[in-house]
């Protein structure tokens, strides 16, 4: 297709740029883009990428540009440089440079200054672009433009939100674009869209959903995909599974409901619960009570994550995996002896709850494996093995497909032919591959004769008979494995919890039961049931019987072995062939092939296209893949696609699916709106400012007593660590006129004043510090080189100020006052140790950036040398030498390393090998015969004998 003339602008009179944007909304957006800035919203599937590249390579085309991308991930840098690659080979233009990765893999500060220099198309990290930015190393000013992906991230705190800010201060004249094809997020709060353009400083959305009048027409002409629906009706007993599980979720939420009330709760019912952002949501309502929250709410919203899961493994999984799966649930949701029924989650005491475990037995076997009385030929296993309901929808599918490549072996079209069988995930993809594999084996090992096996392949029906009598056997094999493993915890923590006492005759008292005199009282008045004796050796009387039964059923599950079907046997079923090809290579032909693919986002576009399928059958929906098919086969008139679109009917999944597309279509009606209805914002250009107005914005009016202004000439100023442009509180500080200069600090993580040091700690690295001794040391560094050391303690704003919600992170301790006493008394015992030590207590970054203001008024400006020399003693680091942080803190926990005869070894020595080697007068010579001593006292120490003598005193 020939290129408009709007888009002739970007091409030069020698080498013309190729845009390969076949489809009318593809190139109406692409002149839309290039003529103004803008923020583009777009439906999934829709090819976003491909929009991006064909933009990035218009201004690659050029030459002599800048062009920086921010917020691409490692799998959208492949496929962006990828198609960038592609298009420069095709268009043959010599200034095409294609994309450029700039990362923390060992690259050096002259090297990225260098390739700023040349010019190009940059992907860089969030935080390498900030510093690189803040330095001077990459000049703004310089910047042709910048493409924003993930723009729904960029939130006002963002390390996204920073960039473009430093980039619109100095740069006015540079593009910016923002991208992203998830409306939903744009529709979470009030007026969210407004806020994002805000952040961006851009005023133009592009909003363009499926419906739009240039999408449909484009997808919905002459060259529209084949897509047949094809609607599985569940088995009854997984119809009974999912009315369980959903019963339980139900529940679970009225119970929530009832324990949170003052909370918002409209989007909490069974809907929304299906979706994985579900939990996410509920924590996000509880995080600022969650100290105030109930241990039963908490259980619940951890239930209700895996109830999802069991959900969608009933849907995935073949009956006898998800029977393993819920085993796998049950062993570790019961609670060890000695515990409560509180203790235990809700939802297993529920009718539903044993509907479930039950009818998920059924469908695998009837009978039951013996535990505790002997199992008879009667009471034995029974297999019922029932298949997924897909599995023979899809064996019909490739018969059909088969017979269609039979009496059409030559298409008209350009497609491969081949076979595309898309999946959600890996463990589905290996499941269809060995059922596909395994489809015709199970009825030809039962016969012996060659004849009647050529008989048998006119007649043959595809099953999964094979394929789940072989993952009977392994699960009987891995049940009995498991239950002697559960018998074994279940022991030691009986042990660990109740304690085990050792009677005078040398009985152990197991689990801490009283002497039979002091028996707990049976409810009813019954005596207690007796437990299967056990022999001296501790097996059971009924395991021998119980084993051969297993083991005579595991030889009636296997196949028969003989020579004309052991090859078919040894072949590992499910494997990918081309996995291991060091020995043997082969050539396929395209047509002859059956790829079974999982979802991967935009790679499925590239995928299309390389493997140019004839036939697709998406074993799973996905709306976003659906999309993919139309734009690929409107791309390509001259290929034919036909879709299979498979899904259960009256199920989770369709619900799920339906309730995706709802939403979706839900969030670009009220962005819709949300455009029409927008205030045109005006941004104030500080750089135009008469000189005398821009000195009064930096007057500082807030004096007491009514005093004379002072006027400061120059703005405030913090040296930050690099390290610490993780966190969002440059950006706030930046955000507050405050020059922020990044620097590779030894002491401290902020510099305010000459005076003050202030080391930043999350709670949860405060934690952290503690237990590894962090902390202390580095309190110790600030008291050496600054008057005034403080420590921050900043929580996020989002959770409640308070010490209790981080009892999860100890699992040593149970209790969060616990914790909360513990992290007390460890600050307390630090402000003891060092008295001139201050602490501040933020609630939130926001008021950081406020106390950091406070704390710099009326005071000295920070030198940033002097800074990054403190802490580096003359003649202790003369070659600019960087060291290995761990190691450093492995000798800090020896005796004798305190002080600065840490700082000596570390300088003297190469590695920690050559601490313990090192002779007694070398060390002495160096930090002193005391430390010496206890250095190598403490790696001279014998832990094997210490070990023997341990044991022979137990």
């Amino acid at each position: 297709m020939p290129v408009p003339e709007d888009l002739s602008a970007t091409s030069t009179s020698e080498h013309p740029v190729r845009i390969s944007l076949p489809l009318s909304y593809q190139q109406e957006l692409f002149s839309e883009l290039r003529a103004e800035d803008a923020l583009l919203i777009q439906a999934r599937g829709l090819g976003l990428l491909r929009l991006v590249t064909n933009l990035l390579h218009s201004y690659d085309a050029a030459g002599n540009n800048l062009i920086l991308l921010v917020g691409a991930d490692d799998r959208e840098n492949g496929w962006i440089g990828e198609a960038l690659a592609e298009q420069a080979a095709t268009s043959g233009s010599p200034k095409c440079r294609g994309l450029k990765l700039v990362n923390t893999d060992l690259m050096s500060v002259g090297t990225r200054e260098k390739l700023y220099s040349n010019g190009g198309i940059f992907s860089i990290t969030s935080r390498i672009l900030i510093v690189d930015f803040l330095s001077g190393l990459l000049d703004a000013a310089k910047v042709t433009g910048m493409v924003v992906l993930h723009a729904e991230r960029v939130a006002a705190t963002s390390q996204e939100a920073f960039i473009v800010r430093m980039f619109r201060q100095k740069n006015k004249n540079g593009f910016l674009k923002a991208f992203s094809d998830q409306p939903e997020p744009f529709t979470a709060s009030y007026q969210p869209l407004t806020g994002i353009l805000r952040n961006l400083f851009l005023r133009t959305p592009l909003l363009y959903p499926r419906f739009h009048v240039t999408v449909a027409k484009s997808l919905e002409g002459k060259r529209k995909a084949e897509v047949i629906e094809l609607e599985v009706p569940m088995t009854d007993a997984m119809r009974d599974i999912q009315n369980a599980v959903l019963e339980c979720v139900e529940v679970s939420i009225m119970e929530l409901k009832k324990g949170n009330t003052g909370l918002e709760m409209d989007d909490w019912n069974l809907d929304s619960a299906l979706h994985r952002s579900f939990d996410t949501i509920v924590r996000r309502q509880l995080d600022p009570v969650w100290h105030r929250t109930s241990f039963r709410t908490k259980q619940i919203v951890r239930d209700l994550s895996l109830l999802r899961t069991i959900l969608h493994s009933l849907l995935t999984f073949d009956a006898v995996s998800f029977n393993k799966y819920l085993d796998t649930v049950l062993a570790a949701s019961s609670p060890p002896p000695g515990s409560t029924r509180q203790s235990q989650s809700p939802w297993l005491f529920l009718d539903a709850a044993h509907t479930l475990f039950d009818t998920a037995k059924r469908r695998v076997y009837t009978g039951r494996i013996a535990e505790g009385t002997a199992t008879t030929e009667h009471d034995g296993l029974n297999p019922v093995l029932e298949e997924l309901p897909k599995w023979n929808l899809l064996a019909e599918i490739l018969e059909e497909i088969e017979r269609d490549v039979y009496f059409n072996p030559q298409p008209h079209d350009e497609s491969n032919g081949s076979i595309l069988i898309m999946c959600g995930d890996q463990g589905t993809c290996r499941q269809l591959r060995e059922f596909v594999q395994t489809m015709f084996v199970g009825d030809l090992h039962s016969l012996n004769g060659s004849a009647e096996k050529e008989d048998a392949y006119e007649d043959r029906k595809p099953s999964g008979n094979y394929l789940m009598r072989r993952r009977l056997r392994n699960y009987l094999q891995w049940k009995r494995d498991f239950a002697r493993v559960s018998s074994n915890l279940f022991t030691e923590n009986q042990k660990a919890i109740n304690g085990t006492s050792t009677h005078p005759s040398g009985q152990a008292n197991r689990g801490g039961r009283g002497p039979p005199n002091k028996r707990r009282r049976v409810r009813g008045g019954g005596n207690v049931p007796s437990a299967p004796q056990r022999t001296a050796s501790g097996s059971v009387h009924v395991a021998g019987d119980r084993d051969a039964h297993i083991q005579a059923l595991m030889h009636e599950l296997a196949p028969n072995e003989t020579e004309d079907n052991v090859d078919a046997v040894k072949v590992d079923f499910g494997a990918d062939p081309l996995d291991d090809m060091d020995d043997y290579y082969e050539l396929y032909e395209m047509r002859d092939l059956v790829l079974i693919h999982p979802y991967d986002g935009d790679v499925d576009d590239h995928l299309l296209e390389e493997v140019k399928p004839r036939y697709v059958i998406m074993y799973e929906p996905d709306a976003a893949f659906i999309r993919r098919v139309e734009v690929y086969r409107s791309s390509h008139g001259n290929r034919q696609v036909r879709c299979y679109f498979m899904y259960y009917g009256s199920s989770v999944e369709e619900q799920r699916y339906l309730s995706a597309v709802r939403r979706e279509k839900d969030s670009f009606t009220k962005l819709i709106r949300e455009r029409g209805n927008m205030a045109l914002t005006f941004t104030h250009d500080t750089a135009n400012l008469d000189p005398q107005e821009s000195f009064l914005r930096t007057v500082n009016t807030r004096i007491a007593g009514g005093g004379r202004l002072a006027a400061t000439a120059e703005p405030p100023r913090v040296v930050v660590d690099v390290r610490e442009f993780r966190s969002s509180l440059p950006s706030l500080l930046h955000g507050r006129q405050m020059v922020v200069v990044p620097c590779q600090l030894t002491v401290g993580d902020y510099i305010l004043t000459p005076e003050i040091a202030v080391e930043r700690k999350s709670v949860r690295d405060l934690i952290s510090s503690f237990s590894d001794g962090r902390l202390y040391n580095q309190a110790e560094t600030m008291l050496q080189h600054y008057k005034s050391p403080m420590l921050l303690i900043e929580f996020d704003a989002q959770k409640a100020f308070t010490l209790e919600p981080f009892a999860d992170l100890s699992s040593a301790i149970g209790t969060s006052s616990l914790v909360g006493s513990d992290l007390q008394s460890k600050l307390v015992l630090l402000c003891l140790a060092f008295p001139r030590l201050r602490i501040i207590w933020s609630s939130s970054p926001y008021q950081t950036a406020e106390i950091f203001e406070e704390l710099k008024k009326n005071q000295e400006e920070p030198d940033p040398i002097k800074a990054v020399q403190i802490g580096l003693e003359s003649g202790d680091d003369p070659e600019g030498r960087t060291f290995n942080q761990t190691p450093q803190d492995m000798l800090r926990t020896v005796p004798g390393t305190g002080g600065k005869a840490l700082g000596r070894l570390v300088l003297e020595y190469e590695n920690l090998q050559a601490v313990a080697n090192a002779e007694m007068d070398e060390l002495s010579a160096l930090i002193g015969r005391e430390n010496a001593r206890q250095i190598i006292g403490f790696f001279g120490r014998s832990v094997w004998d210490e070990g023997e003598e341990a044991a022979g005193d137990g």
